[in-house]
C-alpha cells in the first residue's frame, strides 16, 4: 500500500536496494584499498613514525667538563732576584706564566736552539733512518763523530740533546733533503707557525754567528717566553721527552765500529728530584742558559733562564719559589 502511495513498484524498490548494496560494497572496497596504500606506500607529506631504538644503539653524552688545576697564590713571597737577563716559569697545566723577567726580550739563545733542531729533525726523519757523517764539526761541544760514519737519527738526537753536540746538529742539518740552508729556513718557518714572534735562527747549533739577509746583518735571538712555549710543544713528542730526561748513555753506529759515551750536561738532572730535562746552553756572549722541565705531584713547570751567571742555582731557586708561592686548585 505504502509502495503504491509513493508511486514505486516492487520491482523498482528491489533494484534500488541492489544498487545501494552494491555502492556500499564498493565504498568498503575503496576504503580497504586506501588503507592498504597508506600502510605499504610512503607518504612524504604526512608520515608519522614512532621509533624505539635498541639499547646498544644509544650513546650517552657526558656534558661534564674535564677537571684541571689552576695555580693560585697562597703567599706573597718576594720574587727571586736573578742575574739572568730574561727568565720565565710556565705552568703547563694552565698555560699561565707564574714568573716573568724581561720574558719577551730578544736574547742570544746559545744551545737552546737545539730544541728546535731536534723538533725539525723529528718531523723530517724517521728515528731509525741512517745518515752519513759528511764532515766533522769540531767547534764547541761534540759527540766524537767520525767522517764517513753511518749513524741513526735517534743516536744523533741523543748526542744533540744530552751532550749538546754541535757535530750532531750539523749532520742533521746537512743531510736535510734540501740542504743545510733550507733546514735553517724550516726552523724559522716552524717558529712562525708556532707563533714565536721573538725568535730567529741563523744556524742549527746556537753558536754565536752573524748572517746577512737582504743586506742586513742579523743574529739569532729568542725570548724566555718563546722558549717556554717551544719546549711545551717539543715535550709532547715521546722521543724528545725521553732523551732530555736521560743522564747517561753509550751509543754505537749500526755496524758496531764506533762508540759514543754521553753524559748529560744538565746538572739539575743529577741533583734535583723532579727535574726531567731539558736543555743547557752557553756561549761567551750568551752566557749561561737553561731550560728546565720539573714535575711534582702531577704538576709540571717549565723554567727558562737566559743570560745568567748561575743557571743551575737560579733555576733551582725559581722552582722552590713557585712551589712555596702557589697552590693548585682543582677546577671544572
Amino acid at each position: 500500500m505504502l509502495l503504491g502511495y509513493l508511486g514505486l513498484s516492487g520491482e523498482d524498490c528491489l533494484m534500488k536496494k541492489i544498487n545501494r548494496d552494491f555502492i556500499l560494497k564498493m565504498e568498503w572496497v575503496a576504503c580497504l584499498l586506501l588503507g592498504f596504500s597508506l600502510f605499504f606506500l610512503p607518504n612524504q607529506n604526512c608520515l608519522i613514525v614512532q621509533a624505539t631504538p635498541k639499547k646498544n644503539q644509544l650513546r650517552q653524552i657526558d656534558f661534564d667538563w674535564p677537571l684541571s688545576y689552576y695555580p693560585v697564590k697562597k703567599t706573597d713571597l718576594a720574587e727571586p732576584i736573578l742575574t739572568a737577563s730574561g727568565a720565565a716559569i710556565l705552568d703547563r697545566d694552565s698555560g699561565v706564566f707564574l714568573f716573568e723577567k724581561n720574558y719577551r726580550q730578544h736574547l742570544l739563545p746559545a744551545s737552546t736552539v737545539k730544541i728546535m733542531t731536534a723538533l725539525i729533525s723529528l718531523k723530517h726523519y724517521s728515528p731509525l733512518e741512517v745518515l752519513m757523517v759528511p764532515e766533522v764539526s769540531d767547534e764547541g761541544q761534540d759527540m766524537g763523530l767520525v767522517e764517513g760514519e753511518l749513524i741513526t737519527v735517534e743516536a744523533l738526537l741523543n748526542g744533540l740533546l744530552i751532550a749538546s753536540a754541535n757535530d750532531a746538529a750539523e749532520v742533521l742539518a746537512n743531510n736535510y733533503s734540501k740542504g743545510r740552508f733550507e733546514f735553517i729556513g724550516t726552523m724559522n718557518q716552524e717558529a712562525g707557525d708556532l707563533g714565536l714572534k721573538n725568535t730567529f735562527y741563523d744556524n742549527p747549533t746556537g753558536l754565536d754567528n752573524e748572517v746577512a739577509i737582504n743586506g742586513e746583518i742579523k743574529r739569532a735571538y729568542t725570548s724566555a717566553q718563546d722558549l717556554a712555549w717551544l719546549t711545551d710543544v717539543a715535550l709532547k713528542n715521546e722521543i724528545f721527552a725521553k732523551i732530555v730526561a736521560t743522564r747517561q748513555v753509550i751509543l754505537k753506529d749500526p755496524q758496531g765500529k764506533f762508540f759514543h759515551p754521553l753524559s748529560n750536561l744538565n746538572e739539575l738532572l743529577w741533583t734535583t728530584p723532579g727535574v726531567v730535562g731539558v736543555k743547557t746552553g752557553w756561549t761567551e756572549e750568551a752566557r749561561e742558559c737553561l731550560v728546565t722541565f720539573f714535575k711534582k705531584d702531577g704538576h709540571q713547570l717549565i723554567v727558562v733562564v737566559l743570560g745568567s751567571e748561575d743557571r743551575f742555582g737560579e733555576s733551582r731557586r725559581l722552582i722552590d719559589w713557585a712551589l712555596e708561592n702557589f697552590s693548585w686548585q682543582e677546577m671544572a
